[in-house]
């Protein structure tokens, strides 16, 4: 009787739930056709503040955890039911912002002049073969509701317009760059929650690890470069402000101590500087009437080279590189502190199940406790963790995922003065050793892609309507001036 009663309590509250999910569709969806914008850049804000919420209440104590896979870690202490009740509402508002931005997109007469359809299929495939998929027909079959988050957040970021964009980014720029801040602030106050004092693998010598209020230190590294690039995106109005920000991003990514975050912003960061100002240098270079420039870069290329030809000729690189190979720094390196054993699990879960892969709760608890990794909470690597978890034909889907999204990239990257490139590559350098396109459940590895899906998206749209803007126009308006390029038109980029 009470096991009856608690089940038919349980299926009231989710009928209420979905209800209320619902409403709230309709009620956006009538609100927000008197205005242009959505609601989509509330998600950045609900994601970072469910990831600090969990955080400050883990109870987490960075001097009893455990570094290396094969630790054993203390058992995970039970959630606390405000984080369990917080989280429920989170994803409930989540799939009611993203609902509601899906149907004002098909209510809308102007529909077909908004967002990329080839995007729009990729994604979709991309989350059937590495979600659905695994999920009904890997060895271990399991379906969960929140599946079903990431497919309708991915589609609503991809159907978003301009400004809807431009307001998304700057939302994901004021929500890490808060995080940030508690970060650096709670050190005073919560040493042992934010700050690593055993971490003995970074290149700073006797300087603490800052995980502050993220899940890990080197998820506080990917959301500091994610913020430090929205910032020269999206820059703020006020100089002494952006020069905060600055400052306050630059220094949690470096006490974060992410050696490849550190790679990934320097990367990204001269990504958009190149694609802003190379059209700028070139035609500098090549003006005859100034041909002190071009002289000046041509020279200091010759030099750069000389430089190269003589460490490489009298630097003795070869030794040097077998004496660091051969040193625990090296071994560490050559290892990827130990992410090639992950690798090779992963590898073997493959060739057991090939075809949809072991399914969608490999690297839980009890596989983890399985395998004798209690910290490995995924594969380390983007492609062995598909390749783990949805088989072949999970994987082929990433390729070609992947081959979407480089494509779009470049393409828009003139559009997007880089943001759309230097989105991309950070998420090709953090694949490495992350799984940033994992639709595994929204958390930071979500913001990113995100993001990127509406850059793409948004420059998508711009360039169609620019392209099918004179096909209206009147014949009398014919002997009007040009428009501008379109790079020109990105508001804010």
């Amino acid at each position: 009787m009470q096991q009856t009663l608690m089940y038919t309590v349980v299926l009231s509250i989710a009928m209420l739930a979905a209800l209320a999910v619902a409403l709230g569709m309709v009620g956006a969806v009538q609100f927000t056709s008197r205005r242009e914008n959505g609601y989509m850049h509330l998600i950045f804000y609900a994601i970072i503040f469910m990831i600090v919420l969990g955080t400050l209440y883990s109870g987490r104590d960075l001097t009893a955890v455990a570094l290396s896979f094969g630790e054993d870690v203390p058992p995970e202490a039970p959630r606390d039911p405000l984080v369990i009740w917080v989280q429920r509402l989170i994803s409930m508002l989540l799939v009611t912002v993203a609902g509601e931005r899906i149907l004002t997109y098909w209510s809308r007469r102007t529909k077909t002049m908004v967002g990329q359809p080839a995007l729009l299929v990729a994604f979709i495939v991309f989350w059937t073969c590495t979600v659905a998929a695994p999920a009904l027909f890997g060895a271990n079959p399991f379906v969960s509701h929140d599946y079903l988050y990431t497919l309708v957040i991915g589609i609503a970021a991809i159907l978003v317009t301009a400004s809807e964009r431009d307001l998304a980014f700057r939302s994901a720029r004021n929500a890490l760059l808060i995080l940030m801040a508690m970060s650096l602030l709670l050190i005073p106050f919560k040493q042992s929650l934010v700050l690593d004092y055993s971490y003995n693998q970074g290149l700073l010598p006797g300087v603490p690890r800052l995980a502050g209020v993220a899940v890990h230190a080197v998820s506080l590294g990917i959301l500091a470069q994610l913020g430090l690039i929205c910032l020269l995106a999206f820059p703020y109005e006020r100089r002494w402000v952006n020069r905060l920000a600055w400052a306050v991003g630059l220094v949690v990514l470096f006490l974060a101590q992410s050696k490849t975050s550190w790679i990934a912003f320097m990367l990204c960061f001269m990504c958009m500087m190149a694609v802003r100002h190379t059209p700028t240098l070139w035609r500098r270079t090549n003006d005859p009437g100034r041909p002190h420039f071009g002289l000046v870069l041509i020279g200091l290329g010759m030099f750069a080279v000389l430089a190269v030809s003589v460490v490489l000729m009298f630097g003795d690189l070869g030794g040097r590189l077998d004496r660091f190979f051969n040193s625990s720094e090296g071994a560490q390196l050559a290892s990827l502190t130990g992410r090639d054993k992950i690798w090779a699990i992963a590898y073997d879960e493959w060739q057991r199940n090939p075809v949809f892969g072991y399914g969608t709760t490999i690297w839980d608890e009890v596989f983890r406790k399985s395998i004798g990794m209690p910290n490995a909470s995924h594969a380390h690597n983007q492609f062995m963790d598909t390749l783990s978890r949805s088989g072949t034909v999970g994987a082929t889907a990433l390729v070609i995922y992947a081959l979407v999204l480089l494509t779009l990239s470049v393409r828009y990257a003139g559009v997007s003065r880089g943001l759309t490139l230097a989105l991309f590559l950070s998420l090709v350098i953090r694949s490495i050793s992350e799984v940033p396109l994992s639709l595994i459940g929204y958390g930071e590895e979500l913001v990113s892609h995100v993001l990127l899906l509406m850059a793409l998206s948004a420059c998508a749209s711009e360039v169609r309507m620019r392209q099918a803007q004179p096909r209206h126009t009147p014949a009398r308006q014919a002997s009007r001036p040009p428009l501008r390029p379109v790079r020109n038109t990105v508001q804010g980029l």
